[in-house]
């Protein structure tokens, strides 16, 4: 009995915070295609992450295609952050700058160009060097995750009209 007071007592809590789990993102087109080889590992898990979350198919023709998404640049970057006092790197940042573009199929802007930035910290230690190699591969695993979030989300905030120029 108190057990299950407790499970809709946290129920209740859940929903009243405004917690609600992330669904599936309504992107505006119902075709796309994404402009990297098909070799790309991002590809790969652009094209994944678009079809599981969404209603929209990936083409490889970009004639074929309600919209083009297009990677101007993909970056990178370790940083130092800090030394310690003999002079060896104590933390790292991650730091990984995407930009984009999405175009209709005859080439007018549906999203301008548009970066991405995600930066992680991690800190090192000599002692620790296989750990930290592989906590850098999760941090650098998690950052890919949340900018194809963030991708997705930008994408369900398009607008199949095209940008109008201000002349």
């Amino acid at each position: 009995m108190i057990r299950r007071f407790a499970v809709v007592l946290c129920a209740l809590a859940l929903a009243a915070c405004g917690f609600h789990l992330r669904g599936s993102a309504e992107l505006p087109f119902t075709t796309l295609n994404i402009a990297l080889p098909e070799s790309s590992a991002l590809r790969a898990e652009m094209a994944r992450t678009i079809t599981s979350s969404s209603q929209t198919t990936i083409v490889d023709n970009p004639k074929e295609a309600q919209a083009v998404l297009s990677v101007l640049a993909d970056t990178q970057t370790k940083n130092i952050l800090s030394l310690n006092s003999a002079g060896r790197v104590r933390e790292y940042e991650l730091v990984r700058a995407f930009t984009f573009k999405v175009d209709n199929a005859a080439g007018q802007p549906l999203v301008a160009p548009s970066r991405i930035v995600m930066r992680r910290d991690i800190t090192f230690n000599d002692d620790q060097v296989l750990s930290k190699e592989a906590e850098e591969s999760l941090l650098w695993r998690d950052i890919q995750n949340d900018l194809l979030q963030q991708l997705l989300r930008r994408l369900a905030a398009a607008n199949l009209k095209p940008a109008e120029s201000k002349e």
